[in-house]
């Protein structure tokens, strides 16, 4: 796993021995940013289910101007730390080690606000709607935010979500994903 574009351009990405977990793909990643194309300048991003952090870092890498991971697994999350320090950008972002939904209430009683949510959670186990829910009760996506979806192409998310409205979905073999404004 690499960083595709950007200032941290062709750096690898640290994966713990022995994990599980299923990075997004290369082939996914490059068309992921090529969708936002300069949108990703200046934005602040929440990768939840961050894995080892290559949404986020190839974002930072692209010009985001911070990012914050959310990764309950404490190896995952030691390679997000770790994959930060390699690429220089720990000064411009925040893991955070904790459930998704606990981390999501922390976020949003800070008053925390992200252009880009990005979640790709273990794919056939349902999380796509009742984060995105959580994000609006929430209220941590910001005015004109977006959230995108990973998810199998087996998993039908539905056209709207609490005010968040699907405007497009991409399928890339088995994965798929949907964009929500």
């Amino acid at each position: 796993m690499r960083i595709i574009a950007g200032t941290a351009k062709k750096r690898l990405l640290k994966v713990p021995s022995g994990w599980t977990g299923r990075p997004t793909a290369d082939r996914v990643k490059e068309s992921l940013f090529n969708i936002l194309g300069n949108i990703i300048l200046g934005c602040s991003i929440l990768d939840l289910f961050a894995g080892t952090g290559n949404i986020g870092i190839e974002a930072l890498s692209r010009g985001a101007a911070r990012a914050v991971f959310v990764e309950k697994d404490r190896r995952a999350s030691a390679a997000i730390m770790q994959n930060l320090k390699n690429t220089g950008f720990e000064n411009r972002s925040k893991v955070i080690m904790k459930d998704v939904y606990r981390a999501m209430a922390e976020l949003g009683d800070k008053g925390e606000r992200f252009d880009i949510v990005f979640l790709d959670p273990p794919y056939g186990m349902g999380y796509e709607v009742p984060v995105m829910m959580s994000l609006a009760e929430l209220q941590v996506v910001s005015g004109g935010g977006l959230i995108i979806a990973e998810s199998s192409k087996r998993e039908a998310l539905p056209p709207g979500v609490e005010k968040f409205a699907l405007f497009r979905q991409e399928r890339y073999g088995d994965t798929m994903l949907s964009f929500y404004k």
